[in-house]
C-alpha cells in the first residue's frame, strides 16, 4: 500500500509538471529521466499597473484573453488581482482558461511570516492556506509564497524557526489540496541561496519547493546563485532583468534557460516582465524568445 507522502507525490506528477521526490524538500527533487520539460505560462504580475484594483484598466478574464494569443501553455494568476475571492469567481477563472486552451500555473500570495505580533502572524498564515483552497478551486499547480524581512528587534534565528513552522503549517494544507507550495527567493530573509535553503531544507514536505525568480539575487554573481537552488525549483519566474552587485543589466535569457534545462527542471516557467517598456508591446517580445530558447 502506498504511504500519504507515495500518494500526493503520484498526484502531483500526474498534475502536469510537478514530480515525486523521494525524500522531504531537504534533498533536491529527484525528476524523472535525464529530459528537462519546461513549459510557459505569463505571470498576471507583467500588467501590474493595468490589473490593480484601485484603479484598473484589464482584469484577469482580459489578461487571460491577451495570453491566449501568445505561444502559451499557462497563465499565473496573481491573488492582488482577483475581484472577487467567491467560489464562483474561481470557477469562472478556471472556465475562461480552459476555453483559451490555457492551464493556471500557479495563484501567488503576498504573505509575510517574519511577523513577530503573534496575531498578524496567525493572520498571514491563514491568508496562505485560504489562497492555497482557491488555487486548487482554479486548478493552480502551484501557490507562490514569501517569507518576509526582519523586523528591527528580532534575531535571524527566531525569524527563520517562525517561518519554518508557518511553512510546516500551511504545508499541512497544501497536501490536502494537492497543491505545492514554492517559496521565492525574494530578498529578506532569502536573498542568498543558503538563506533560502535554511527554510526550506528543515520542512519534510512533499507539497514544498521553491520557486526559481531569475532576477531577486543581487548577489556578485545572479547566474551562480539560480544554479544552487534550481535543484530544489518547482517553477520559475522568469524577469528580463537581473541586478549583479545590485546593478541593473538585461538578462541573459539563453543562461537562464540552460541553468534550468541543466537541473533537468519540470515545470512552468512564467515570464514576469518588470522592466519600463510598456508591457503590451515587450511581452509578446520576451515570450516568443523564451518559447524559442526552451523549444531550443
Amino acid at each position: 500500500m502506498l504511504s500519504r507522502r507515495q500518494l500526493l507525490a503520484t498526484a502531483f506528477a500526474a498534475a502536469g509538471g510537478l514530480h515525486p521526490r523521494l525524500a522531504g524538500a531537504i534533498d533536491p527533487i529527484k525528476r524523472p529521466g535525464t529530459k528537462p520539460d519546461l513549459k510557459l505560462s505569463l505571470a498576471a504580475y507583467s500588467f501590474n499597473k493595468l490589473l490593480d484594483l484601485k484603479k484598473p484598466s484589464m482584469d484577469l478574464f482580459e489578461f487571460i484573453d491577451l495570453a491566449a494569443g501568445l505561444p502559451l501553455d499557462a497563465v499565473e494568476l496573481t491573488s492582488y488581482y482577483w475581484a472577487e475571492t467567491t467560489d464562483a469567481y474561481a470557477e469562472r477563472l478556471k472556465a475562461h482558461a480552459a476555453k483559451k486552451k490555457l492551464a493556471i500555473s500557479g495563484v501567488p500570495v503576498g504573505n509575510n511570516f517574519c511577523v513577530a505580533d503573534e496575531t498578524k502572524y496567525r493572520a498571514e498564515i491563514q491568508k496562505v492556506k485560504d489562497w492555497t483552497a482557491r488555487a486548487a478551486k482554479v486548478g493552480a499547480k502551484t501557490v507562490r509564497i514569501f517569507a518576509g524581512n526582519l523586523e528591527k528587534g528580532d534575531t535571524l534565528e527566531a525569524v527563520q524557526k517562525r517561518v519554518v513552522a508557518a511553512i510546516e503549517e500551511c504545508c499541512a494544507v497544501a497536501e490536502k489540496y494537492g497543491v505545492v507550495l514554492a517559496m521565492e527567493n525574494h530578498g529578506g530573509i532569502t536573498a542568498t541561496p543558503d538563506q533560502l535553503l535554511a527554510l526550506v531544507k528543515p520542512v519534510k514536505s512533499a507539497a514544498l519547493g521553491v520557486n526559481i525568480d531569475t532576477g531577486n539575487f543581487k548577489t556578485a554573481d545572479p547566474y551562480a546563485d539560480l544554479t544552487k537552488i534550481a535543484p530544489y525549483g518547482v517553477v520559475s519566474q522568469v524577469k528580463t532583468e537581473v541586478f549583479p552587485g545590485g546593478k541593473r543589466e538585461e538578462a541573459d535569457l539563453a543562461r537562464v534557460v540552460k541553468i534550468l534545462k541543466d537541473a533537468n527542471f519540470h515545470g512552468y516557467v512564467a515570464l514576469e516582465y518588470e522592466a519600463k517598456d510598456d508591457p503590451k508591446v515587450a511581452v509578446p517580445k520576451y515570450v516568443k524568445e523564451l518559447r524559442r530558447l526552451i523549444s531550443g
